[in-house]
């Protein structure tokens, strides 16, 4: 869903220098090509440098201490995963990849899909044992010419019971079949009682090489004498951005007076296009949107984002001036999705509504295997390439996002046996904003469950914030 990031050493030129050792030794490095790779691009780049000590630039006093630091790894992603600070906690995102050729593809938002995204849940009493509900089918893809729809439930991939543990596994052939369910909430409220029956039918899925456009719906609701914009949008991919300002120039000519920004499913994507979006909603111009922070080594590249009047391709934006939006999100929310709330908040009100963000808000870079770490001239012996978190975003008043996410000023949760059809102002996280926008305030209903995982938990790549 993203667009090609491509890592330029910004205005500056760096020079890559170790007083530690020259690497002159190229035979004795041969063998260990890769993780010399690993390493250099992580001593560079990583956003946490100085929380890991392998990492230092004194850290090695010889060419044959690096080489057998080197070698105590058997693996390129064993010496990578060592190099994360605090994976469970703060550096969820990070990641290195043996084919930057996928990668690549992803980001332009091409990739192998159905087309079918899943919510995945602890089905009633187990924390093992999943259930699957269909929260979205892509309009053209392979899911849409079958009988899926969304909230239909499954609790079996080609006859095998899910759980936590083999769902990776099973989502991960290029054809697989889903072992549709019902839910049973045995007529109460109390989830201790429900259950779930297997049923009779079966859809199989196929993935073929899809295009998403991450605008998935749009739509001007009215409301009482109001003219509500709703814009379910589910990825931030540059080349979309003339779509996406269209959109908006619809909008404006239609005089919307509010806007629902559905950011649900959408987990981030391209820096540049969030402070586009930004300036679609605001009309503000050269403004600081957001700023980027990065290790102690580069913080002369310490970076402002600031509001625009322009597309990359010298378009003008189309702006609807707004003072007041209203966000929806759900933890599959993330990095540049709540970069648009969190630097949104310093400058017109945002009321956001649903559950939790992601708590995703620094952003990353492909590194290649090159002498510059970019796509050209990169080692054609291999195709590893690093995707290291490398800045931190925080708003103009320099206020980041929790590691926790972005707590919601509603409370609404998308209940299982309810997932309504997106779009419809009875589809109930819909009803809440519109709701919200009509009375200005509304009653939270917080039945439901959380997901314990997604579609995009299975994309290693799916939650970037990355620059152009």
């Amino acid at each position: 869903m993203n667009s090609i990031f491509k890592f330029i050493l910004f205005t500056l030129a760096f020079s890559l220098t170790f007083s530690c050792f020259k690497d002159n030794d190229d035979s004795a490095i041969q063998s260990s090509e890769i993780n010399d790779f690993v390493w250099k691009g992580m001593n560079f780049v990583y956003l946490y440098k100085d929380n890991i000590p392998n990492l230092a630039n004194d850290r090695f006093t010889s060419d044959s201490d690096y080489r057998n630091f080197l070698n105590g790894f058997d693996s390129p992603e064993n010496l990578f995963e060592s190099l994360i600070y605090e994976r469970a906690l703060v550096d969820r995102f990070s990641w290195i990849t043996s084919n930057y050729i996928e990668l690549e593809q992803q980001f332009s938002g091409v990739s192998k899909t159905s087309g079918a995204e899943f919510n995945f849940y602890y089905a009633p009493g187990s924390t093992t044992n999943v259930f699957g509900v269909v929260r979205l089918v892509q309009p053209s893809s392979s899911a849409s010419s079958t009988s899926l729809t969304r909230g239909q439930i499954f609790n079996k991939i080609d006859g095998i019971s899910l759980t936590e543990n083999n769902l990776r596994s099973l989502l991960n052939p290029e054809t697989y079949t889903v072992h549709l369910a019902t839910y049973d909430t045995n007529g109460t409220t109390a989830p201790e009682d429900d259950s779930i029956t297997d049923n009779t039918e079966t859809i199989t899925l196929t993935k073929t090489v899809f295009s998403e456009n991450p605008i998935f719906i749009t739509d001007v609701i009215t409301l009482n004498t109001m003219k509500v914009g709703y814009l379910m949008y589910n990825g931030f991919v540059a080349n979309y951005d003339a779509e996406l300002n269209a959109v908006f120039g619809d909008f404006k000519a239609q005089n919307i007076e509010h806007l629902i920004l559905d950011l649900r499913y959408n987990p981030g994507g391209s820096v540049n296009t969030a402070a586009i979006l930004g300036s679609m909603i605001t009309g503000i111009s050269n403004e600081v949107f957001a700023r980027l922070l990065y290790n102690s080594d580069l913080e002369s590249n310490n970076k402002n984002f600031n509001f625009t009047t322009t597309l990359s391709s010298g378009t003008a934006i189309n702006s609807v001036d707004l003072t007041k939006i209203h966000v929806i999100t759900t933890n599959g929310s993330a990095s540049a999705s709540e970069m648009v709330i969190n630097s949104l908040k310093p400058y017109i009100d945002v009321v956001q509504i649903g559950t939790n963000t992601n708590g995703k808000a620094q952003a990353s870079i492909t590194i290649y295997d090159s002498p510059d770490f970019q796509r050209q001239g990169a080692n054609p012996n291999h195709l590893y390439a690093l995707q290291p978190l490398v800045a931190a975003t925080v708003n103009k008043d320099n206020l980041g996002v929790p590691f926790n996410g972005l707590t919601p000023d509603i409370e609404v949760r998308e209940n299982v046996t309810n997932f309504g059809v997106l779009g419809d102002v009875n589809e109930p996280l819909l009803a809440a904003a519109l709701a919200a926008i009509q009375s200005g305030r509304f009653t939270s209903d917080v039945q439901g469950f959380t997901p314990i995982m997604d579609s995009n938990s299975f994309k290693p790549h799916s939650k970037e914030m990355y620059l152009d």
